[in-house]
């Protein structure tokens, strides 16, 4: 069966999702993620892209970001990344053969609420996985940053995080609260992100259709079940 054709205009934010070659790990220590991360910040200044949300994850990695218009475009980015880390990988640890799997997974993301829970699912990773309990706990992640305010020059703030309050204390509050929520309520929005290839309201999936040929692939998924965004539990500032 021949591939879907990929739709990648420079206007939207994707979730990216790339995986090692058999589910085969692409990170033995704590120098590898230190090296993606570098390579990751290295191809963001080549490319001018913005990086909303990311984790990476033994075997794999996800990522939300946005070309620039006058920068390079989504194959470029992901081609510069994948192939440098690949490089990195297989000559330190002498690997043959392929190293990742296929081509990356990319979905377009509409930038409003969806954005926002699309970051709380790429950085709820790691409790999906049952390695941590709390997002905070995982350190290879922009959670830290959003909910509590540390460094990571990797980052830019993603447009709808900013609403979320009227200074960075409030923003941090509701962010946890936020993210906690689907943690509770939407069992860490598991399968949310299965077989799509956009992630937005009924409307942009239409809209999106319209302008590009992938309609038949494309089904309205309606809009995420609201959350209550009220958690006693989580950790303060």
């Amino acid at each position: 069966m021949p591939r879907t054709a990929r739709v990648a205009p420079k206007e939207h934010v994707y979730h990216v999702m790339t995986r090692g070659n058999n589910r085969q790990a692409v990170f033995r220590d704590d120098e590898d993620y230190g090296r993606y991360l570098a390579i990751l910040q290295r191809y963001r200044k080549k490319y001018t892209f913005k990086l909303y949300h990311y984790v990476l994850m033994r075997n794999h990695v996800h990522l939300v970001l946005q070309p620039a218009e006058q920068g390079g475009a989504l194959s470029e980015i992901m081609k510069g990344i994948n192939l440098s880390y690949a490089y990195h990988y297989k000559k330190k640890y002498r690997h043959v053969g392929h190293f990742w799997q296929d081509r990356y997974k990319s979905i377009i993301v509409s930038a409003d609420e969806y954005l926002l829970a699309c970051g709380s699912y790429v950085e709820l990773n790691p409790v999906r996985a049952h390695i941590v309990d709390d997002p905070m706990d995982y350190r290879w992640s922009s959670y830290a940053w959003y909910a509590c305010g540390h460094s990571n020059q990797l980052l830019d703030t993603q447009p709808v995080y900013q609403a979320f309050g009227r200074n960075a204390g409030e923003r941090r509050q509701k962010y946890r609260d936020f993210v906690m929520a689907m943690l509770r309520e939407k069992k860490a929005l598991r399968g949310e992100m299965d077989r799509k290839l956009a992630y937005g309201s009924d409307d942009f999936i239409g809209r999106l259709a319209k302008k590009h040929p992938i309609a038949a692939a494309l089904r309205p998924q309606g809009r995420p079940k609201k959350v209550d965004c009220v958690d006693k539990q989580n950790r303060p500032l």
